[in-house]
């Protein structure tokens, strides 16, 4: 059955003959193979002592057998269920290497896989949510986001549908999970749109219903979905259940909640990239995005012809294209270096999309995806880099394609009433603020030539002209005027030619920009850009000024203001003394009760300045205030680091509170939030605990990672509930507490502190599974008495490994002491678990010191530091044999051999000194050469052997040969028989006579 196993190995990938193997399919294969040995022809409960026999060996089996228990989950159906309670009950991670294996094979292979591992995964996944798994809702996002836009096909409806039994099926489960219900709630909304064919009905109405519940009763979390959440409603707002909530929102929003303004308040938040990312699979994204950072622009075209044969082919694949542009405008932001290389720019990416579009709903859904940051743009949220694939692709479009320049000009006019009656005002509001953000970075020189072409149709010129005058210059309104008010105007012209100086340049680039014929669009943009440059210099008018008489009272009012930032910070801290002594962080961690802590007047400075552009000239005077607060209400500090974790102010890397701190005087970063989280620890440990995920994040790294001051106060404040939280948040990648540069600077600082502390650290340690090997540097400088906290530590941590050389070579070079039990300790539960591996290694050591001579062993004076002596090594297996009754391991041949080697070569005074352990190699050697025993010798042995605590008496069948073995037996015999010892001894010579 396991040679049928091998001709036959798992297959969970559609692979042909060519294909080689890549190494996650291998460790799969391997560690089913693992499985099936371990577990062939058992039952149930054999089997299962099988595996806990096996996974306690070490981590590297404990992995294995995860591995392999998952494989055979995805692979046998049949046994599926049982591979799941083994899995379940082996699990001392909360199953995290299943979850992450089971994530990138989704990531990486979905396409790949058989139709019965799909199957197998979904089951897996249900199971999860069933038994509420940690990390279940990171394998239902990644098969949400497998489901692909545009994609009728039955594997897709089919992965749709089963996703949606799942939700459907643990509403109450889908609750407990805000950014899950969010991101459920995107994407179906996306994805009903696509279900429109008759035999989708049903599928499209249990869509609908989910979407519209979780809108209903779950409002705050999904309306951190943004603007984007009011672009797929509008898609299917014909339905009615939608159609409903439309109304709702549209002129009753506080009944879906009461903190819900309306339309504006969702089309002011900028959608997060994860919800765009979300809509295009993993393998779309990656052919998007070679597309757009690896051709060379010119060299396109068969890429893209590619990727339009791969997904954009069917006619329900249109509405994939607004996908698409959302990615491209929102997420996709190329670095400086990009922008100036000849890769194809993004603009070129969305004409393409724009030009190839077949469907007029598509084409209007592509463009409204296009132009959708417009709209409410604001330069202090939102990016130039979302608007200006827009404008680009309507300039460049121009002279090749002045259809599609002149529809998305059209388009743009026609939203500005279109989009929204009531909200008509703030629409045109954002797009003026896009257009003047435009010119104001210089994405193009002048909007001119491209609102004023003489390539638009004359309607769509006198159209641009009424709804965007402020961007159309004079002379192209007198152009399009009938013909018979030409005459006046060129009057005008002359008028105004006549009250210029001559030297002024403007009547120059007006006569000039008057018209744009085909050959005027030649002109380059660097001379417009240098005209432009120089009209503001010519005007004589304004004289040169002295300010200096000035200067002093700017000073004065300087100073006025920072005695009303005095008196006013010390108002505001009166105010709020009921504030500061109150309990800030609630009881119950919901999103009502967050709302609620931050309610207070202080929050409100905090939110307004977070919402401030650095720019802003009004945010130094906020910073001043607070300063000022602060030196009399130090609790402020932690006050906002709490709400700028939990107030939702975008502002992920708390530039706000790097700012604050930057705004005192002779206080730098580092030392600011080191007597702020003091404050917090003293004040409130739960909040403190809070507060570390984001205190260890990017953002302060250089300030919390190797800060064993941090990490003391951390330790010394939490108790049992905090540390399970803090391992919670490990476990889930939320939190790393340690680098490796600064890991044992940490543990040397540790050495001080309280017992408990130190196990809190230790758990700490165990929980980012460091591996031993950055921990037993510090093993030397270890006093058995003064530090047992750490040493009891390391040998939990030793206990799970299996000895290695490395490892056996710090180990050895510990003092021997006979106080000292950590070396006999680890040695002997190695040789207890791992007998034959240690006795190997330890073997080594020995014949790698007797192989090197003694010159050049001191000429190396790094490895005489790094490596254990002879000495060191022979006081620890004689320790051993003091300490451990009746061990076996130093009966191990290689024991013996390495024995005899040091009998050999080493000097008088070691012999001497190791005697007693030396003797039991002889005697051993005497046993085991010797067929033939006298009464004397077995009497030495046995009075030898009791002396020392061992038993060396030799097995059964050995013992039987010496009874069967004739007295009358001659010497010569004897001596046959022991003729390769001097042979050993001879072979050791050169050795003996170098180091003499």
């Amino acid at each position: 059955m396991e040679s049928l196993n091998k001709q036959q190995p798992p297959r969970i990938v559609q692979s042909s003959v060519i294909e080689p193997k890549d190494e996650l399919s291998e460790k799969i294969e391997r560690n089913y193979n693992t499985i099936f040995n371990l577990t062939n022809g058992l039952s149930e409960r054999e089997a299962n002592d099988a595996l806990n026999t096996y996974v306690s060996k070490g981590s590297f089996q404990y992995e294995e057998v995860q591995v392999g228990l998952w494989c055979s989950i995805l692979v046998d159906p049949k046994s599926a269920a049982r591979s799941y309670r083994d899995l379940t009950l082996l699990s001392r991670d909360g199953m995290t290497i299943a979850l992450t294996k089971t994530n990138q094979l989704i990531f990486e292979r979905w396409l790949k896989l058989l139709d019965s591992t799909r199957q197998q995964i979904v089951w897996f996944c249900k199971e999860l949510v069933k038994n509420t798994v940690t990390g279940a809702d990171s394998v239902c996002t990644s098969l949400i986001r497998q489901m692909a836009g545009g994609d009728v096909s039955p594997k897709n409806i089919w992965l749709i549908e089963a996703v949606l039994d799942i939700l459907s099926e643990h509403r109450t489960w889908l609750d407990k999970f805000p950014q899950l219900c969010s991101m459920v709630v995107y994407t179906y909304l996306r994805l009903t749109m696509d279900h429109t064919a008759h035999m989708l009905v049903n599928l499209r109405k249990r869509e609908v219903d989910l979407c519209v519940s979780l809108l209903r009763e779950k409002w705050t979390d999904c309306a951190v979905i943004g603007r984007d959440l009011v672009r797929l409603l509008q898609y299917v707002a014909r339905i009615p259940e939608v159609e409903s909530l439309w109304k709702d929102m549209l002129s009753n929003p506080t009944s879906i909640s009461p903190h819900f303004t309306g339309l504006t308040q969702l089309m002011m938040m900028r959608t997060s990239k994860k919800f765009l990312i979300s809509r295009l699979t993993p393998d779309m994204e990656n052919k998007l995005v070679f597309l757009i950072t690896k051709v060379k622009f010119g060299q396109q075209k068969r890429y893209q012809d590619w990727f339009q044969r791969q997904y954009l082919s069917t006619p329900e694949s249109q509405s994939l294209r607004c996908d698409l542009i959302r990615y491209i405008c929102a997420v996709f932001h190329p670095p400086n270096e990009l922008l100036c290389s000849d890769i194809i720019p993004r603009w070129a990416v969305i004409g393409w999309l724009l030009t190839t579009c077949t469907s007029n709903v598509a084409a209007t859904n592509a463009k409204l995806a296009l132009f959708y940051d417009w709209l409410f743009f604001d330069p202090e949220r939102d990016s130039i880099m979302n608007i200006e694939p827009a404008i680009l692709v309507m300039y460049h479009s121009i002279r090749p394609h002045p259809a599609i320049t002149a529809t998305l000009l059209d388009f743009l006019c026609r939203i500005l009433t279109n989009f929204s009656l009531p909200l008509s005002a703030q629409v045109k509001l954002g797009i003026y603020t896009a257009f003047r953000v435009i010119l104001d970075k210089r994405v193009l020189p002048a909007l001119e030539p491209l609102l004023e072409n003489s390539k638009l149709d004359r309607d769509l010129r006198v159209l641009i002209r009424e709804n965007f005058t402020e961007f159309c210059s004079q002379e192209a309104v007198a152009k399009d005027e009938p013909s018979n008010n030409k005459e006046p105007m060129v009057s005008m012209a002359s008028m105004l030619d006549s009250m210029m100086d001559t030297d002024n340049h403007i009547d120059n680039n007006m006569s000039d920009g008057a018209a744009f014929s085909d050959e005027e669009d030649d002109i380059p943009l660097g001379k417009i850009k240098e005209e432009t440059k120089f009209q503001p210099i010519q005007d004589t008018r304004y004289q040169p000024v002295d300010i200096n008489d000035f200067l002093p009272q700017l000073n004065g009012e300087l100073e006025e203001f920072d005695e009303m930032a005095y008196s006013l910070s010390h108002c505001l801290c009166q105010i709020l003394v009921n504030h500061f002594s109150s309990n800030l962080f609630p009881m119950e961690l919901d999103d009502e009760s967050i709302e609620d802590s931050i309610g207070s007047p202080l929050f409100v400075i905090f939110r307004f300045l977070a919402s401030m552009a650095e720019e802003d000239p009004n945010r130094q005077p906020i910073l001043q205030l607070l300063t000022e607060m602060y030196a009399k209400q130090p609790r402020i500090g932690y006050h906002m680091l709490y709400f700028l974790k939990v107030g939702k102010a975008n502002d992920e890397k708390m530039l706000t509170y790097k700012d604050f701190c930057k705004s005192m005087d002779n206080k730098d970063l580092k030392s600011c939030l080191m007597s702020d989280l003091k404050l917090c620890q003293e004040d409130d440990v739960r909040l403190f605990t809070f507060l570390m995920p984001d205190i260890y994040n990017n953002t302060f790294q250089s300030q919390s990672l190797g800060n064993s001051e941090l990490l003391h106060m951390i330790v010394s404040a939490i108790d049992g509930a905090q540390l399970q939280e803090l391992i919670c948040q490990i476990l889930q990648g939320h939190l790393i507490m340690f680098r490796k540069d600064s890991f044992l600077s940490v543990l040397n600082a540790s050495l001080d502190w309280e017992t408990l502390e130190q196990y809190f650290l230790w758990q700490l340690i165990s929980a980012h599974n460091i591996p031993v090997e950055h921990v037993m540097p510090i093993l030397p400088k270890l006093d058995f008495t003064q530090h047992a906290e750490a040493l009891s530590s390391i040998l939990v941590l030793l206990k799970q490994e299996c000895p290695s050389s490395d490892l056996l070579r710090i180990i050895m070079c510990r003092d021997c002491k006979k106080t000292d039990y950590f070396v006999v300790s680890i040695l002997k539960y190695w040789a207890q678990e791992f007998e034959d591996k240690l006795a190997e290694h330890i073997n080594q050591q020995v014949s790698k010191f007797n192989g090197t001579p003694k010159k050049r062993q001191r000429s190396g004076s790094s490895s005489k530091k790094d490596s254990p002596s002879i000495e060191q090594v022979l006081l620890h297996l004689d320790h051993v044999r003091q300490v451990c009754k009746n061990i076996s391991f130093l009966n191990n041949e290689n024991i013996q051999h390495a024995l005899q080697q040091v009998q050999q070569t080493a000097s008088e005074s070691l012999k001497t000194k190791f005697s007693d352990l030396l003797a039991l190699a002889e005697d051993i050697d005497d046993i085991k050469s010797t067929r033939v025993l006298r009464g004397l010798p077995v009497r030495k042995a046995a009075s030898a052997s009791a002396a020392m605590g061992l038993d060396i008496r030799p097995p059964r069948s050995k013992s039987k040969k010496v009874q069967e073995s004739s007295g009358s037996e001659t010497e010569s015999s004897s001596e046959e028989e022991i003729k390769p010892k001097p042979k050993k001894r001879k072979k050791a010579l050169p050795v003996e006579d170098d180091s003499d």
